[in-house]
């Protein structure tokens, strides 16, 4: 059964060639087909479209008239079809990602990079913050995958780990003499203690893995980016603990010194997350696989 918009498609052809058999012809229909076609959407709009001429076929007024809005509706739904297969084809569309400042300056740009060069016509659109607060992006949908601390407990996300990391203890110059052999968490819970904010998923973990072997943490500082740990260790304000993974730089150049602990904390994992509930669109897809070659 013909629809109503291929009686239109077939007006506009028989429009373009003023003939029923040149129409026929690009169509691949019969011109009794193509004759029987106008007749029904003449039927329909109740008025004639085409008047006959020796030569073949010429628009009435009402014809042209609908020429236009079909023409413009045509080329429309073409443009929609060629903006589809960008999409499909992840030449345009925009990807939206939440991360902390932290994740994404250590861990994130090498994929990014990575992505935007493969994908240029993908707009990149990063929000920042802390997990609780990209958790709560994905499920409004605001975001369309998230890269996280974990662990995190919510049926709604898929998880995918995608990188093992180490919580440490570091300090300044004025308490080196702590590294010199490892030492007991009671002994280092009497110093000074610079720690992240509560609130966040790193500081949660450290605190609930402390009180589990029986300790309470009462630190001297409570901050709101891993950087500033750094940079307050670093002028002596006491001992932070911070990701091994992103103080490397601080490490590798003597600015900080790690303190070796006889109970190291377990070590914990980053996750690549996404709502359950929103199929993930082909530039997600791509991207998770950029990060983790597993994710299929």
């Amino acid at each position: 059964m013909v629809s109503k918009l291929d009686l239109y498609r077939i007006f506009h052809t028989v429009s373009r060639h003023e003939s029923f058999s040149k129409a026929a012809k690009e169509l691949y229909m019969t011109q009794p087909a193509v004759s029987q076609s106008i007749a029904n959407l003449e039927k329909d709009l109740k008025t004639y479209l085409f008047t006959r001429t020796s030569k073949g076929v010429q628009l009435t007024n009402e014809g042209q008239l609908l020429h236009e809005y079909v023409t413009s509706a045509l080329s429309l739904l073409e443009t929609a079809e060629l903006k589809m297969d960008e999409f499909q084809n992840l030449m345009t569309g925009e990807l939206r990602i939440g991360v902390g400042d932290t994740i994404a300056r250590y861990y994130l740009l090498t994929y990014l990079e990575k992505f935007h060069m493969r994908y240029p016509g993908i707009k990149l659109t990063i929000k920042n913050g802390t997990t609780h607060e990209i958790v709560t992006a994905l499920k409004a949908g605001e975001v369309d995958v998230g890269i996280c601390n974990l662990p995190i407990e919510d049926p709604q996300l898929h998880l995918l780990p995608c990188g093992e990391i180490q919580d440490i203890f570091v300090c300044g110059d004025k308490y080196k003499n702590l590294t010199i052999q490892p030492i007991a968490l009671r002994t280092l819970l009497r110093m000074p203690l610079i720690f992240l904010e509560k609130g966040s998923n790193s500081r949660q973990y450290v605190e609930e893995y402390l009180q589990q072997q029986g300790y309470e943490l009462a630190p001297e500082f409570d901050l709101g980016s891993h950087d500033l740990l750094l940079e307050f260790a670093r002028i002596n304000l006491g001992i932070a603990c911070v990701t091994k993974e992103f103080a490397k730089d601080y490490l590798s150049r003597g600015i900080l010194h790690e303190i070796p602990l006889e109970e190291p904390i377990p070590p914990r994992s980053l996750g690549i997350c996404t709502f359950k509930n929103i199929p993930m669109s082909r530039a997600t897809k791509k991207f998770i696989k950029i990060i983790d070659a597993r994710f299929a």
